[in-house]
């Protein structure tokens, strides 16, 4: 039905830290951005716009396009770009809440972002693929078939779960699929290519709790990151910089933690790795300092947090040591490490599949591309795994791979010729209803 070379299908996997988006068949996303938006509300542009032009006649607007809008309505940037370009009184925001959609007006602005700007397409001309968390309920799939039929108008709809994705991506039917994404940690283990939904546990502590225990352990040390829009490097001659800072006394609290989020995760990316055993203050305490240089010039020198950080995957309560994250000792004793999910997960499936299981535990997402991390985690389930289970985890050698499995998962499946009479089409939407999604995509 949509098959062929006329029209190829979107895939689009919001993620908590990224959005991924691009065309059905092809080897990789075309458009990679953040999940998190801009937002200035014009009654505080209003407000000021105000202050500053009661002493001169009241003209109007100043020529600004904005300022007749409504008061209390909010205007939203999205894109690295956007957000890479400080504003006053930009607040930024996540269309998530504990790992679903709370502000669906955000979640159009990105869709509307990655059609216009970035695929540049009419999303009327293209059946939607989109991935979704394998907790999703059923308010919020409805909420997605009727914004993406009603809105946009597409010609069919299928939304597919990211852990039968990632599977998908290896060629596997039956999996556990742990996914670190940027909010949080899912160990959902899929069946014939079906999760099993009643063994899918999850945990907080995502990549961006790593960056965020890494931010405060380095302010203990006396090391602030400066985001980039507070300074400036001028060249006194050559070779020699001196930075000069500046100072926006409008730049908001959450757009300053998310500049200097930007630059911590690439700290973590750059020197952390999963150690090999637990890790042990002592063991630790002398270890060789590797160097980073911060975007102000600054060089800084980072030891024991190298592995400390990663380990936090694996103990949890590590992560209480850390000055500034007491906040998370009430929920602490709730999160258990990476082992413990997976191997709670395995052992809440039926007995004659959890010897499949263990011999094919995926790891997905951008956090797995730490390394170490998959030998690890093998060496510990290997200790805890009863000794008939073979245990084997999997990930690819490939960061780009992992990074973006269940995007290319989608991609792979939306091009199957197979896989064409299973659209949800718009014409049964008009016929049934949102509610017929359960049906068509369980």
């Amino acid at each position: 039905m949509y098959g062929g070379d006329e029209v190829s299908a979107i895939v689009i996997d919001l993620g908590s830290h990224t959005c991924k988006a691009g065309y059905a068949g092809e080897d990789a996303p075309k458009a990679v951005f953040p999940s998190v938006v801009g937002s200035i509300d014009q009654m505080d542009v209003d407000e000021e716009a105000a202050n500053n032009t009661e002493q001169s006649d009241s003209k109007g607007n100043n020529g600004d396009p904005n300022s007749n809008k409504g008061k209390g309505k909010r205007k939203l940037y999205v894109g690295s770009q956007s957000l890479g370009f400080r504003r006053d009184h930009m607040e930024v925001l996540s269309p998530f809440k504990d790992g679903v959609v709370a502000d669906w007006d955000i979640v159009d602005s990105i869709w509307d972002h990655a059609f216009k700007e970035c695929l540049l397409v009419d999303p009327k001309e293209h059946p939607m693929l989109l991935a979704e968390p394998s907790s999703n309920n059923q308010q919020q799939r409805e909420r997605t078939t009727e914004l993406m039929f009603e809105k946009y108008n597409v010609p069919a709809l299928f939304l597919a779960k990211n852990a039968v994705l990632t599977s998908f991506a290896t060629g596997r039917a039956t999996s556990v699929v742990v996914d670190s994404g940027g909010g949080s940690i899912t160990v959902a283990p899929v069946h014939d290519g079906y999760v099993l939904q009643k063994a899918v546990s999850s945990s907080p502590i995502g990549g961006e709790f790593l960056t965020d225990c890494l931010m405060k352990s380095l302010e203990s040390k006396g090391i602030v990151i400066k985001p980039r829009y507070s300074f400036k490097r001028k060249e006194i001659q050559p070779g020699e910089f001196q930075t000069i800072d500046l100072d926006f006394p409008n730049t908001t609290e959450s757009y300053k933690l998310y500049s200097q989020r930007v630059i911590a995760g690439d700290i973590k990316e750059s020197v952390c790795r999963a150690p090999d055993t637990p890790y042990d203050e002592r063991a630790y305490a002398n270890i060789p300092m590797t160097s980073y240089e911060l975007p102000d010039g600054q060089t800084i020198e980072i030891g024991a947090d190298r592995f400390k950080i990663p380990d936090i995957l694996f103990n949890p309560s590590l992560a209480q040591t850390i000055p500034g994250m007491e906040n998370f000792a009430e929920v602490a004793p709730s999160v258990r490490g990476l082992p413990q999910m997976v191997m709670d997960s395995i052992n809440r499936c039926d007995v004659d599949i959890r010897k499949e299981l263990f011999g094919s535990i995926l790891l997905a997402g951008g956090t797995a591309s730490m390394q170490q991390l998959k030998e690890r985690l093998e060496k510990d389930l290997l200790e805890e795994s009863p000794q008939a289970a073979r245990v084997k985890v999997l990930a690819s050698g490939n960061a780009t791979e992992r990074r973006f499995s269940v995007w290319i998962g989608g991609s792979i499946l939306a091009s199957l010729g197979s896989f064409q009479q299973m659209w949800f089409s718009k014409s049964e939407y008009d016929e049934h209803g949102a509610s017929y999604i359960q049906r068509k995509c369980p």
